[in-house]
């Protein structure tokens, strides 16, 4: 999957939505993989942005406040979990469950425009091919991008800037996805692996 890694050895976190430090140290080496993805570090961004953005427009008391904040957490959670599995086939249904997820919440996002009799953005107006353009990495939260921080003024550039954002992560979703089966075709998955293995011990033990 070395399409979607790059090296870094520094990267942005927050400590709160509010206060923002940055970290030099890098994850551990030999760790799970996934802080390598771009596609886990877009999501981080969805997610912290998404927490803002609820914050500051939904009210606590509704049940939508609670689907768009579990629905950012499961895209972002399914990626890690579908990183660890061993077996292709979990990952891939992981990865599933999250990409539904993510358009649960551009689906969220879309209502509350529509509810708010505000616009969403055609796929080619300039603001969202400048988001589209921005070139996210691995290491990096939205603080990072200075082009993300600017929509956040209304709610109407904010939820466009989501829905855009999150067009970004399917697509990213779906490559990650195609690659892993295109690997599992090749190589097949873990329980094939595991009983190739079991059948040259058997046959070096004859």
């Amino acid at each position: 999957m070395c399409d979607f890694t790059v090296k870094s050895h520094t990267y942005k976190t927050y400590t709160t939505y509010m206060t923002y430090t940055t970290y030099i140290n890098p994850p551990r080496s030999g760790g799970n993989g996934h802080e390598k993805l771009v596609v886990y570090w877009l999501g981080v961004t969805i997610y912290d942005l998404n927490q803002i953005f609820i914050d500051r427009y939904i009210d606590r008391r509704l049940r939508t406040y609670d689907q768009m904040l579990q629905s950012a957490r499961s895209g972002k959670q399914n990626i890690v979990e579908g990183w660890l599995q061993h077996s292709r086939e979990g990952n891939l249904k992981l990865l599933d469950i999250s990409r539904v997820s993510y358009a649960e919440l551009k689906e969220d996002f879309g209502d509350y425009l529509r509810s708010h009799n505000l616009f969403q953005w055609d796929k080619n107006d300039p603001r969202v091919l400048v988001i589209r353009q921005t070139r996210d990495l691995p290491y990096k939260t939205y603080r990072s991008y200075t082009t993300y921080v600017s929509y956040m003024d209304t709610s109407k550039r904010f939820s466009n800037l989501m829905i855009t954002l999150l067009h970004k992560e399917s697509y990213l979703l779906d490559r990650l996805m195609k690659s892993t089966e295109q690997r599992f075709l090749r190589e097949g998955g873990f329980r094939e692996n595991l009983f190739r293995k079991r059948v040259e011990y058997k046959n070096h033990g004859k």
